[in-house]
């Protein structure tokens, strides 16, 4: 069909072509701002709703079944909309892609990380995606301005993160080396993910979000079915309010904002919010599992917010070339 093969050559275009270069120095306003907001409390709601429903839900499953409901929501979204799912083998391969290295890959190896790491160094390393992601940028791709603010924004708002989960997580660091470096691996993945999600610019948020969860849940059923064998378990009301919230908050609403953030603010301010989803998930932990409040908060958020706006300020000069 006609839009089929016009949708093919775009996506061979953006495969063929080097990454675009993101206006990243043009004018930004509040709502650039509130999708970036949005964005980190959508993705933050996951620590919380993560601790809650794995306690009866086996990891494999449980992000199995958080991507097809939400792969089911967006699908419904766009049948209500009109708007039609590209058919054409490029363009699933470009989704298929951008959701082994922005979630299935990552999120496994976390998930496995974190049977030997604590959750405080597990916070500390997974906040690396925007140092990663600056790294690449500027050294590699150089698809957008890497300013020296930029990194003195990524360094603040590492050390922030730092304050908020405790200076007593970098002690622990060490003593379970390889699932640590298992997480640095899934951030660079992170961080690779936002640059490569670059070639789907051409696509609407929400297609991409419905292809990428679909593949997503699609390829981690057959794994699912044969190792937790989901017919036997019996996961409580909270797992299964949790697993449905966090499809449609963090997998459906969050990746939309997350591919509508990258192209209108470019990959290092939308990697930012990695540092916004620390205090906002700090905050959902204490309200919705009654965890303690970190006694440097307050200190930790302000050189947080301080990275956070310095990332996201659009670059003119000092470009790190």
């Amino acid at each position: 069909m006609p839009q089929s093969t016009s949708e093919a050559r775009r996506a061979t275009a953006a495969a063929a072509t080097p990454l675009p270069s993101m206006a990243a120095t043009g004018a930004r306003n509040w709502r650039d701002y509130a999708l970036l907001l949005a964005l980190a409390f959508c993705w933050s709601s996951t620590y919380p709703l993560t601790k809650l429903a794995l306690p009866t839900i086996p990891p494999i499953t449980f992000i199995s079944v958080r991507s097809l409901i939400a792969a089911a929501f967006l699908f419904a979204i766009l049948w209500m909309r009109g708007i039609k799912v590209p058919t054409d083998a490029k363009a699933w391969k470009l989704f298929a892609t951008q959701q082994l290295i922005n979630s299935t890959f990552p999120f496994l190896i976390i998930t496995w990380s974190q049977q030997y790491v604590p959750a405080s160094n597990t916070v500390v390393l997974a906040s690396t995606t925007p140092i990663f992601a600056f790294l690449i940028t500027s050294l590699i791709t150089r698809h957008e301005p890497a300013t020296l603010i930029k990194l003195a924004g990524a360094i603040l708002g590492l050390a922030g993160t730092i304050l908020i989960v405790g200076l007593d997580a970098l002690r622990g660091l060490g003593s379970e080396i390889v699932a640590e470096i298992a997480i640095l691996l899934a951030t660079i993945s992170f961080a690779c993910a936002s640059i490569f999600g670059l070639r789907l610019s051409d696509y609407d948020p929400m297609v991409v979000a419905a292809g990428s969860v679909l593949f997503g849940g699609l390829v981690l059923l057959p794994p699912s079915l044969i190792i937790d064998q989901p017919w036997t378990l019996s996961p409580t009301p909270t797992a299964i309010v949790a697993t449905i919230v966090m499809s449609i908050v963090s997998s459906a609403f969050g990746l939309m904002l997350f591919y509508v953030c990258l192209g209108r603010l470019g990959t290092l301010t939308t990697n930012a919010q990695g540092y916004l989803r620390i205090p906002i998930g700090v905050g959902l932990s204490v309200l919705l599992l009654g965890e303690s409040v970190p006694s440097n908060l307050a200190l930790g958020l302000l050189l947080v917010m301080a990275g956070v706006a310095a990332m996201t300020v659009p670059a003119r000069r000092l470009k790190l070339r």
